[in-house]
């Protein structure tokens, strides 16, 4: 009951906004099922390695970077028509997963045509939630909604923990894409009956550079490589070399996103108290301490605590990549007005995405020819040399609140 009252107190009453958060939670059970044990799925039953991951994710990212040119394309379709789109696409995409031959080339095809629809939902569940707020609840309502999001991909997460578990035989994969396209069903008709005409953010149909915020570009270059080279590589590393199963990797995003929950405010008030140019420093460094005990962990512990290590390390990168909230902070500092500050950041997150599909390729050739060692270390080298950026800003001394 109280949180039926949370919801109703942060957003407008009507069954749009109903439908909308429902849809909401179904995707996010249907996306922890998917991603509970893609990578397992790649490795055991396509058969992809280093290499090969490299390449999948490549085409996983290419949507992102299309993204805002999709968006000016199809400027005239309210954010509600191209919600339902990216629902109709990512069924689609699951549904290809269930149904399609276990071959490489299937394979990231099926991704790509999820990772479209997912992109395209990604922003306009941020235009939604803000449309459907009451007034002065627009924060509040995004974070709601990120909230059933993440407890639907939790769910999702423990269901295959549990289910791979009980399984010793053959592990289901196709039974259970089959079972997150059924649950991509259920979400697009939730998803058609979210009714209206919202317009979308026009911050995020165009690129916007400006001098004042060429550090926040370069430095929104260094996250992008850096943060790719775990997303992609870390659980690789723990099914490849480590030999994880699906239930012990889908456990490890569940602690993951339970420890990113809990972590996400405190690192929120330490950006506030210290300041996001002492938070952008220090978050590489402890991520080269990251980096060095992912690398080379099993030339120290016996494999299996090595092992161990590895998993606390993936964890702990999971919670310092929030910081990455610092640069949102220094955007907010630099920008004249709102409208300024969402196409900025809009920017970086294209940038990013441009960054992350090459790292994806070159971070698969290094893996392949030499070693998970150096993967990691050229990670490291990416975190200095974001610290390294970092130092060079100088702190604005005006605030929000003076805007």
């Amino acid at each position: 009951m109280k949180k039926e009252n949370s919801i109703s107190s942060v957003f407008k009453d009507g069954s749009a906004v109903r439908y909308f958060l429902l849809c909401i939670l179904i995707t996010g059970l249907s996306y922890g099922l998917y991603k509970g044990m893609l990578d397992n799925y790649l490795a055991e039953v396509v058969s992809m390695g280093e290499m090969d991951r490299g390449i999948t994710e490549f085409f996983r990212e290419l949507p992102g970077v299309t993204l805002v040119f999709l968006l000016a394309v199809f400027y005239m379709l309210s954010a509600e028509a191209l919600f339902k789109a990216g629902a109709v696409i990512m069924l689609i995409g699951m549904g290809m997963h269930a149904l399609l031959p276990d071959t490489k080339v299937l394979a990231t095809l099926a991704i790509c045509v999820y990772s479209l629809g997912e992109h395209i939902q990604l922003g306009m569940k941020q235009t939604l939630s803000l449309q459907y707020a009451k007034q002065g609840q627009g924060g509040a309502a995004q974070g709601v909604q990120n909230s059933i999001y993440q407890i639907g991909t939790l769910v999702g997460y423990l269901v295959i923990v549990a289910a791979f578990s009980l399984i010793s035989a053959r592990q289901p994969y196709k039974g259970f894409f089959g079972i997150a396209a059924v649950l991509a069903g259920f979400a697009l008709i939730c998803s058609l009956k979210v009714t209206g005409k919202s317009e979308t953010d026009r911050s995020k149909r165009r690129f916007y550079f400006h001098k004042k915020y060429r550090k926040y570009y370069m430095l929104e270059m260094f996250y992008g490589a850096r943060k790719q080279v775990f997303f992609t590589f870390g659980p690789y590393v723990l099914i490849l070399f480590y030999g994880a199963n699906a239930a012990m990797v889908s456990l490890l995003f569940a602690v993951s996103a339970v420890a990113c929950f809990f972590a996400s405010p405190i690192v929120g008030r330490i950006i506030d108290k210290v300041g996001y140019k002492t938070v952008m420093v220090a978050d590489t460094l402890i991520l080269v301490v990251v980096c060095f005990f992912y690398g080379f962990a099993h030339h120290i512990f016996p494999m299996n605590v090595a092992f161990l290590v590895c998993c606390v390390n993936y964890v702990l990168d999971a919670v310092i990549s929030l910081a990455s909230m610092a640069s949102n902070v220094y955007v907010q500092a630099l920008a004249d007005n709102s409208d300024e500050m969402k196409a900025t950041i809009s920017t970086g997150v294209s940038i990013n995405h441009v960054i992350t599909i090459f790292i994806a390729l070159f971070g698969g050739w290094i893996w392949q020819t030499l070693g998970i060692e150096t993967l990691f270390m050229v990670s490291a080298a990416l975190g200095l040399c974001n610290s390294a950026y970092a130092a060079t800003i100088r702190v604005e001394t005006r605030s929000a609140n003076e805007k």
